[in-house]
């Protein structure tokens, strides 16, 4: 069975952690780069957490990483997320710092030179803010025909936002390169909160995993258990969720791997843009005959339960 090859696009948080570590470990996947974007944190930061999670895990074969935006395409910096992630992003635990130098080429680039060198062969998964694939746009705009997918953890069609009523952090943050990505051709496959707020890792899936974790997972296994509780406890206190919290990015990333975790839909959608309250939101057009924006793959459902097992067997 071939590998799926993907570059991770992420402004590494708690999540954007654990999806990395998940793919770093899950069978039938090769990491080909890793770049980040501003978004949970400061971009420098990300890429900084990123390497000290590639030196805990230790892979393989040393995997490129690449800095990327520090901000959106054109408003103006409006914070970051420390009540959510932490001051440092993965929950203030602290990592031993990497060796590991950053490439010299800005995300935008990378994610170009590899499309161009792989035509048909990388999927793209993006996990944060998509500035950086509009960039890659604007240096390529062929790129649509050369990327084999784009999963896209971001938006809500049913659920409401986790930033305003109607919009998801993700695409918020930047909802000008979010609808530039929805209507460039490109084959986005949205994973948003329809379908990351139903699997949900709890206390009880960190214990099975420090029971019956491989003894060279323990590492990952404990830094996964030490930053989810500053996780747990935004969870609880913003959603009443209890010892819990959703797999948002893993989620997004196992998907790119096994899309049969998800129930999908074709929808013709756009990103808002210019309203007060609605700036980030999916726009999808469900009428019969739909006209407004282009058509993305969404997922509306999910094997939440499998999705979790999937999760938690990459490192047991």
């Amino acid at each position: 069975m071939s590998k799926t090859r993907i570059i991770i696009d992420c402004d590494t948080g708690i999540d954007d952690a654990l999806a990395i570590l998940y793919a770093l470990r899950a069978p039938d996947v090769v990491v080909e780069g890793i770049t980040t974007v501003f978004g949970n944190i400061g971009v420098e930061q990300a890429a900084d957490n990123t390497l000290r999670l590639l030196a805990l895990a230790r892979p393989e074969a040393e995997i490129p990483v690449a800095l990327g935006a520090s901000q959106a395409l054109v408003r103006e910096l409006r914070g970051f997320s420390q009540h959510v992630h932490g001051e440092n992003g993965i929950g203030d635990v602290q990592l031993p710092p990497s060796n590991q130098r950053l490439v010299s080429e800005t995300a935008a680039e990378f994610i170009v030179r590899l499309a161009d060198e792989n035509p048909g062969e990388i999927v793209l998964v993006t996990l944060g803010r998509l500035t950086n694939l509009s960039l890659a746009l604007d240096l390529d705009p062929g790129l649509k025909g050369k990327l084999k997918k784009v999963v896209v953890m971001g938006g809500t069609i049913f659920k409401p936002g986790n930033v305003t009523p109607v919009a998801e952090a993700n695409l918020w943050g930047d909802p000008e390169a979010a609808d530039r990505v929805f209507t460039s051709g490109l084959p986005v496959l949205m994973v948003g909160l329809d379908v990351t707020l139903k699997t949900l890792i709890t206390t009880e899936h960190l214990e099975l995993l420090k029971r019956y974790g491989r003894e060279d997972n323990q590492a990952i296994i404990e830094f996964m258990d030490k930053s989810l509780q500053h996780y747990f406890k935004f969870y609880r206190d913003a959603n009443y969720v209890i010892n819990g919290a959703p797999l948002h990015d893993p989620l997004a990333l196992m998907a790119a791997l096994q899309p049969d975790l998800l129930t999908c839909r074709q929808m013709k959608v756009r990103v808002e843009h210019q309203g007060e309250h609605t700036s980030g939101m999916v726009v999808a057009d469900l009428r019969a005959q739909p006209r407004i924006g282009e058509f993305i793959e969404v997922a509306v459902d999910v094997d939440a339960q499998r999705a979790v097992g999937v999760f938690l067997s990459a490192f047991m």
